[in-house]
């Protein structure tokens, strides 16, 4: 079931309360399911994705050739193109989430007071979810099932470019949820595409309890300056490692070469390199990277480790470059590397490498950052890497989730009092 067109007389902010309003009461039925009722319906939407096959791949196959028509890249056509094996392995990732731990209802602690009331936090769905996205259409799957999966209610609104294939999937999704007694409103999608939804959708307050973004930097840049709803997200991954004195050098090299070139386009990538003046292969780790096709921009001392570095601007210490090039500094121990790291880290991801574990643990507790490493590459930023099956993004504010945002961190807590008639005196 597809979400019907908007009526032609209604304005953006007409149709988000609207659909909000529907969602908030989906999401009080949800909240009335217990865990294994929720998994079978993502079981039985997993299976409904699958049956749809032939229809989502239609649908993907004209945005694909909507796409090549609008001169679309060939990397965006490639993230939005679905084949059997891709759309497989949406459905799987579905049936991968329902067999998660359901957070909703955990106690997280209790206590008994002293004139004997029973005080519990417990977790909670935060209510009414907006995802924002872009060209990727396994993010309908992948929202729907970790906002359901939570007890949440969700509203997607994804990018023009994925637009057939999102609906088709949208459709076979609430299908399947509706065989297991699921309202479809749990799961809508935005039936326009008109840009003054996405504002509407924004400014939403006491209707939609938070808002994440998923795509590039313009996206995101855009929510978090209009929302005047909770917008969980992060704008940059300007991510640093930093190579201690006392690294090991084998371990400096495989890390850093791992940490930039694995992938070069993903949030946790290497986007500066801190070398201290004190490491003795820097050379050698350098050389690495260059080899492997990086282009390294350097500061004075970075320059002349090699010839082929070429020196840096004052902006490449806050580019992410979500390519194969790299900023190189040069740094006077620990102190100056944390100085460095507090003015240009975007507070995603930064990694030391040291054999000295007192050294780590100051490292570890000082870099103000949703991520700090020890011996680590930055590449492991990421949801299933933490072993958290799934995540919805990664955050780097300081309220709420920060890091890779799973489950948990699409919940928040109550307070339940147990009382036999105690009165304030």
């Amino acid at each position: 079931m597809t979400a019907e067109p908007a009526p032609r007389c209604e304005s953006s902010e007409t149709l988000v309360a609207r659909l909000a309003q529907a969602g908030r009461a989906a999401q009080r039925q949800l909240a009335r399911l217990d865990s294994p009722a929720k998994a079978r319906a993502l079981h039985a939407a997993a299976a409904a994705l699958r049956a749809a096959e032939a229809a989502v791949l239609a649908a993907n196959a004209r945005d694909l050739a909507a796409g090549e028509v609008a001169g679309l890249s060939a990397a965006m056509l490639d993230r939005l193109k679905l084949d059997s094996a891709r759309l497989a392995g949406i459905a799987d990732a579905v049936d991968q989430v329902a067999d998660l731990a359901d957070p909703a209802g955990d106690i997280i602690d209790s206590s008994t007071r002293p004139n004997g009331m029973v005080l519990s936090r417990v977790r909670v769905p935060i209510g009414l979810i907006g995802i924002i996205y872009e060209s990727r259409p396994n993010v309908t799957a992948d929202a729907a099932a970790l906002c359901l999966r939570s007890g949440n209610a969700v509203l997607l609104r994804g990018g023009s470019e994925a637009v057939r294939s999102n609906r088709a999937i949208h459709s076979a999704l609430v299908e399947g949820l509706e065989s297991e007694g699921i309202p479809a409103a749990a799961v809508q999608l935005m039936p326009t595409q008109d840009r003054a939804a996405v504002g509407a959708m924004l400014t939403a307050a006491g209707l939609i309890d938070m808002i994440v973004p998923r795509g590039g930097k313009s996206l995101v840049a855009r929510i978090q300056a209009d929302a005047r709803v909770p917008v969980l997200a992060h704008l940059d991954g300007i991510c640093h490692t930093y190579i201690h004195a006392t690294a090991d050098p084998d371990t400096a090299g495989r890390i850093a070469l791992n940490a930039k070139m694995r992938r070069t386009g993903i949030c946790g990538a290497m986007e500066t390199l801190l070398l201290d003046a004190q490491f003795p292969a820097s050379q050698a780790v350098v050389a690495g990277l260059l080899d492997a096709g990086c282009a390294l921009r350097g500061d004075a001392r970075a320059c002349a480790l090699d010839s082929r570095i070429v020196p840096a601007a004052d902006t490449d210490w806050d580019t992410e470059y979500l390519d194969a090039i790299l900023a190189v500094a040069v740094v006077d121990g620990l102190e100056e590397a944390l100085g460095h790291i507090a003015r240009h880290s975007s507070h995603h991801t930064d990694a030391i490498v040291t054999e000295d574990t007192d050294v780590a643990e100051r490292f570890l507790a000082e870099v103000d950052s949703a991520i700090v490493m020890h011996n680590a590459s930055t590449q492991f930023a990421d949801g299933g890497e933490f072993g958290l099956g799934a995540e919805i993004g990664i955050a780097t504010g300081r309220l709420h989730a920060r890091g890779p945002v799973a489950l948990e961190g699409l919940t928040t807590y109550k307070w339940q009092v147990r009382g036999q008639g105690q009165i304030r005196p």
